[in-house]
């Protein structure tokens, strides 16, 4: 990709996942990377595996004082930030009777509070040095009522109507979209599914298989390069076809 090399990354929930596969994207772009993550021990194995990390931040981006010092931690490693890949984010399996309000609180506020905190300390610093690129991690849970997930589909409904207002108020000194992913094959995922659900999910997607980690994070690298220039305030899907899969009855 165009315009990625020594572009100052910050990649939050950045120590597993689509988080880890984006920060490896970014270092093989030539960017210098550092993730911030909540899990001490991720964040331990994530340096190891990735000895070009330019360093590793803990903190919890639903408590803003933590993001806050996070982002002082950020200016001392790198001075400043030109792409922020908003990406942390939880999930938790229950019925919509069934969540508690420490459990929606707890969703929320990762995945929509997390997002707006980290966000909010990105830009301020773009704005002062006249660029940057924010991409917000949404979901495909945001366009359609899946089971099960009322807090995280509510908390990322959120995150897309928050990444176009901040498109509209931040243009054009800094561009911001959101990916949409579908189904992941994460640990996260991993532990919330079954082999049986797991099979079901896949016969849904024409591709019939979950994404790679790898994959989102090529549409990372994409939309936050040169050659997404033009590219603000939508959200890009990536499910494999299975939204359109499902509406076409696909089994």
């Amino acid at each position: 990709m165009r315009g990625l090399t020594n572009k100052r990354v910050l990649i939050t929930g950045g120590a597993s996942g689509i988080g880890a596969a984006t920060a490896a994207r970014f270092l093989e772009e030539g960017a210098r990377v550092v993730v911030l993550d909540r899990d001490d021990i991720a964040r331990q194995r994530i340096a190891q595996e990735l000895p070009g990390l330019s360093g590793t931040i803990g903190a919890d981006v639903s408590d803003p004082e933590a993001v806050t010092r996070a982002f002082d931690e950020l200016d001392q490693l790198l001075q400043g930030v030109d792409i922020l890949i908003n990406n942390a984010g939880i999930s938790v399996q229950n019925p919509f009777m069934q969540i508690t309000p420490e459990q929606w609180q707890k969703v929320v506020g990762v995945d929509l509070n997390g997002v707006f905190f980290v966000a909010q300390q990105a830009a301020r610093r773009m704005l002062a040095q006249g660029s940057g690129v924010i991409i917000n991690m949404g979901s495909t849970n945001a366009l359609r009522g899946y089971a099960w997930y009322a807090d995280y589909n509510a908390a990322k409904a959120g995150v897309l109507a928050l990444t176009q207002t901040m498109a509209l108020e931040l243009a054009p000194t800094i561009r911001v979209t959101a990916v949409c992913p579908g189904y992941v094959l994460t640990p996260m995922q991993a532990a919330e599914y079954t082999p049986e659900m797991m099979r079901a999910v896949d016969s849904n997607i024409p591709f019939g298989r979950q994404a790679r980690p790898d994959e989102i994070a090529a549409l990372f690298a994409f939309l936050a390069s040169d050659d997404a220039s033009y590219i603000t305030g939508h959200y890009h899907i990536i499910d494999g076809g299975e939204a359109i899969g499902t509406a076409a009855g696909k089994k």
